[in-house]
């Protein structure tokens, strides 16, 4: 045998192994399958991994806001109801002040505190409900033209479901009179829920003054003050809107400590 044979032999033979062929059709697919798979990272961290860490943050900086507010001096205390509700050694009830209406896109100098949702859950409120200047902060909107904590009409207000912190992903775990808490430096306004509704999305009679009552100077609802909460459903979805409202129940002023209403539930 010559050494041309031998040699090419030898390549042939070393290792037993055959060199693999770089295709163009070899590397599109390891990149294609390199992008799935950085999609997929993306995807787990917008629904799951950013979710828990963005909603974690929102807490952590809602109760630093508390914990401030607990340490400055408090504010008088505002005016009694006189309605009788204090004689006979109970506790006096007091005029809820009336907060004015927050800037779009800035936050509100408000927290909202949900027991049933975990002692833990403090989440700013903040003016609008666009995704780019309210929601997608992880913050909670209030609706143009909404009410406001203390005033007679209907305190309106909107945030994710899923993703952005997803601030009210438990909106249908909450069950008759839970407790819905606005806190702020001059004290808690507490809100009792009462029903879930699911609507379409152009429904925008749930923010009206008298929430479910289309005609409420024919049926003679009085003007109460009430709340609304309201996020997409079903969960990954724009297709309706899940709706829980609330009623007022009391202002404690901040110079008497928390509430009752924020006690741990089970």
């Amino acid at each position: 045998m010559t050494d041309a044979p031998r040699a090419a032999a030898r390549r042939a033979g070393r290792g037993g192994r055959a060199r693999r062929r770089v295709t163009v059709t070899s590397v599109l697919g390891e990149l294609l399958l390199t992008a799935g798979v950085v999609v997929l990272l993306y995807v787990a961290w917008q629904m799951w991994i950013g979710d828990i860490i963005m909603s974690a943050a929102a807490n952590d900086k809602g109760q630093s806001i508390s914990a401030q507010w607990a340490k400055d001096p408090a504010p008088a205390l505002p005016a009694e109801i006189d309605d009788g509700s204090g004689v006979d050694g109970a506790r006096p009830r007091y005029e809820p002040p009336v907060m004015t209406a927050p800037e779009d896109g800035a936050p509100w100098g408000a927290l909202m505190r949900v027991p049933r949702w975990g002692a833990d859950y403090a989440v700013t409120i903040a003016g609008g409900v666009t995704r780019p200047d309210t929601l997608d902060h992880g913050w909670i909107g209030v609706y143009p033209g909404s009410g406001m904590p203390g005033q007679v009409g209907n305190l309106s207000m909107a945030a994710h479901r899923t993703t952005w912190g997803k601030p009210f992903n438990q909106l249908d775990r909450l069950r008759l009179n839970d407790a819905i808490v606005i806190e702020t430096e001059q004290g808690w306004y507490t809100y009792r829920f009462r029903t879930l509704e699911y609507v379409t999305p152009d429904s925008v009679d749930v923010l009206d003054p008298v929430p479910q009552e289309p005609d409420p100077a024919a049926a003679g609802a009085p003007g109460g003050r009430y709340i609304t909460l309201t996020a997409c459903s079903p969960l990954y979805s724009l297709a309706e809107r899940i709706v829980a409202y609330g009623v007022f129940e009391s202002f404690q002023p901040r110079a008497l400590g928390a509430p009752d209403s924020l006690k741990a539930v089970s």
